[in-house]
């Protein structure tokens, strides 16, 4: 981030999280991620704009596999972000008992098909499906995701591609919020190929110039290693992994995990907490999820541009 995003470094001294005046804490800055998605849509549905009026429709379609309610209502929300965007929608659904070559013919058929620009395969599969199998199988030139091993290669040499779409929308949380990590210790819970260790990557390349320690659940004192961190990412799957315990004075806190609870979805970090020691921190809902939704948006933008012929 930094320069490379067009802001400046903060002033120290006014960090989030700082004390007032009197040298009370602060209270903790709620990272809204509701907001900051709705700003990234708007400037995807921008650049939508300007490609409808090169003749071009952006589409985005995803296959979903089975009847399992949390892949729905993730599957439905990205179709209305699309829609809002002004993008062409495609929701394909085959049935939990479908086979292996079923989805990947399916797959195939999107990587064809010109109307589809990005193309999303809603994980997890049923059990008996290789999730794995069917990403590859993405054309990745069409990999919303951002997943595609050919994909995580690029990321890897620090050349340009789709990124993940769970890290870049954090990255993209924490500009809109003028939170830059350059400089900063950066600890990143989880290592995951969907968020952490894509996410660890991307907060060390140049421009981004964080400091980065990647930890996980099993990490011998794990408080003890996320109390250094000046910006902390907890995305281990593990309701309440993190406490008030584990959390510097004043760091900023982004919360991956979304965990069901009878009480609803919680996340890895106890926000209650972590609020009252944190300078900044996401909630859950509401924090990483929406950034992740227009984040597979701009992914999927940026692909047809990529594929529109020039201008003029």
């Amino acid at each position: 981030m930094g320069a490379a995003y067009g802001y400046p470094h903060p002033d120290p001294s006014h960090r989030v999280g700082a004390a007032d005046g009197e040298g009370a804490a602060m209270p903790a800055q709620v990272l809204s991620g509701r907001e900051a998605a709705a700003a990234l849509e708007a400037e995807v549905a921008a650049r939508v704009a300007s490609l409808a009026g090169l003749g071009k429709r952006v589409g985005l379609a995803t296959l979903l596999v089975g009847d399992d309610q949390a892949s729905q209502v993730y599957v439905r929300n990205k179709h209305a972000a699309a829609e809002r965007a002004g993008m062409a929608s495609f929701d394909l659904t085959l049935p939990a008992d479908a086979t292996q070559d079923r989805v990947l013919s399916v797959v195939a058929d999107l990587n064809a098909d010109p109307r589809v620009d990005g193309m999303i395969v809603q994980l997890p599969l049923p059990g008996g499906l290789d999730g794995t199998a069917a990403v590859r199988a993405v054309d990745p030139a069409k990999d919303a995701d951002g997943l595609h091993p050919y994909n995580l290669g690029l990321l890897m040499l620090g050349e340009p591609g789709p990124r993940p779409a769970t890290p870049s929308g954090i990255l993209r949380l924490l500009q809109h919020y003028g939170i830059d990590p350059a400089g900063r210790r950066a600890v990143v819970v989880g290592r995951s190929f969907l968020v952490g260790r894509p996410l660890a990557v991307m907060l060390g390349l140049k421009g981004v110039d964080a400091t980065v320690v990647a930890a996980h659940s099993r990490t011998p004192d794990l408080a003890g290693i996320t109390r250094t961190a000046d910006l902390l990412i907890v995305a281990a799957g593990r309701p309440g992994l993190v406490g008030a315990d584990g959390v510097q004075p004043g760091a900023v806190v982004v919360d991956v995990g979304t965990n069901r609870s009878d009480e609803g979805l919680v996340g890895d970090v106890d926000f209650d907490e972590v609020a009252a020691v944190a300078g900044a921190i996401t909630p859950v809902p509401g924090g990483v999820g929406p950034m992740t939704i227009a984040s597979l948006l701009a992914n999927t933008v940026a692909a047809a541009e990529r594929a529109a012929p020039a201008a003029g």
